[in-house]
C-alpha cells in the first residue's frame, strides 16, 4: 500500500509559478511510474505528466510542455511538479498518482493522493 500526500497548491496570478510536491509513505516509489493529473470543475480528470521509474524519462500533455517539469527523488520518496508561466486554464485540483504501468490513463493508476488546489487568476 502506498499513501500519497500532495502539497504546494495555492492562488497565483497568471504568469506566476508554483511547485507541487507529493510525499509517499508505505512503500518506495522507486518502482512506480509517477503521474500528475488535474481536474477542473465540471471536467474530467486529465493527465498532466508522468515520470517513468525504469528509464527516468518524462512525458507531458501538450498544453503544459515547456511550462511544467516533473521530477522525482527516490531517496526522499517524493515527486514534484514545477509549474511556470501559469495560465487561468491551469486552474484545477492536482493529484499525484502511482502506477506499475507507463500510462496516461487515470484508471491505470493504483494509488492517489487527496489533491491540492491550484487557482490561477487572470
Amino acid at each position: 500500500q502506498v499513501q500519497l500526500v500532495e502539497s504546494g497548491g495555492g492562488l497565483v496570478q497568471a504568469g506566476g509559478s508554483l511547485r507541487l510536491s507529493c510525499a509517499a509513505s508505505g512503500r518506495t516509489l522507486s518502482s512506480y511510474n509517477m503521474g500528475w493529473f488535474r481536474q477542473a470543475p465540471e471536467k474530467e480528470r486529465e493527465f498532466v505528466a508522468v515520470s517513468m521509474w525504469s528509464s527516468g524519462s518524462t512525458y507531458y500533455t501538450d498544453s503544459v510542455k515547456g511550462r511544467f517539469t516533473i521530477s522525482r527523488d527516490n531517496a526522499k520518496n517524493t515527486v514534484s511538479l514545477q509549474m511556470i508561466n501559469l495560465k487561468p486554464e491551469d486552474t484545477a485540483v492536482y493529484y499525484c498518482a502511482a502506477s506499475p504501468y507507463v500510462s496516461t490513463t487515470s484508471t491505470d493508476y493504483r494509488y492517489w493522493g487527496q489533491g491540492t488546489q491550484v487557482t490561477v487568476s487572470s
